[in-house]
């Protein structure tokens, strides 16, 4: 059995994607926070020179997105002029083919226009666990500021919950 590969592109977000997106990633996967109000927020985002968003497809189909913010003003890297990946995903049914490093080499050399650094936030419980080795493979390390809580570094035996909120922020050179 003949196995065929499946060319992926990634490219700048087109204001078709936003309903594509909507749809797969909101509706199909069942995150209904990603609709169209969010997509077309990134989709204006990009055109006002805020953020970089990109979609990947395979064979032709969207199947995944992440977004780049220039010069982040939260977070461990905020006011640093260094670039952060961020919302980063790929649709379930597309994982393991390659599309995330392709999404990740794209916005890896976006950065490299403007920074020798970029960094990113990581979720911490188990539904990120393919991202937490995605990037630690690619050579991304905590900064050393510890665990971040609802945008603020969470001081030791402080109360959280395990949720969206709860992030490691790590970074690469380029």
């Amino acid at each position: 059995m003949e196995i065929l590969a499946m060319a992926i592109e990634v490219r700048r977000m087109e204001h078709a994607d936003i309903a594509i997106l909507a749809e797969e990633f909101g509706i199909n996967q069942g995150w209904g926070d990603k609709n169209v109000a969010y997509f077309t927020r990134y989709f204006d985002e990009q055109n006002a020179g805020t953020r970089h968003a990109l979609v990947a497809l395979f064979g032709g189909a969207v199947a995944g997105y992440l977004t780049v913010i220039p010069n982040p003003t939260y977070g461990a890297f905020a006011d640093k002029g260094i670039p952060i990946i961020c919302d980063f995903n790929v649709l379930k049914k597309f994982q393991r083919r390659g599309i995330g490093t392709a999404l990740m080499d794209a916005a890896e050399k976006l950065a490299e226009q403007t920074a020798d650094e970029i960094c990113l936030g990581v979720c911490l419980y188990t539904d990120y666990g393919n991202a937490q080795r995605l990037y630690a493979k690619r050579g991304y390390i905590p900064n050393g500021s510890g665990v971040w809580y609802k945008d603020k570094i969470l001081p030791p035996y402080a109360p959280c919950a395990n949720d969206d909120d709860l992030i490691l922020y790590m970074s690469k050179k380029l």
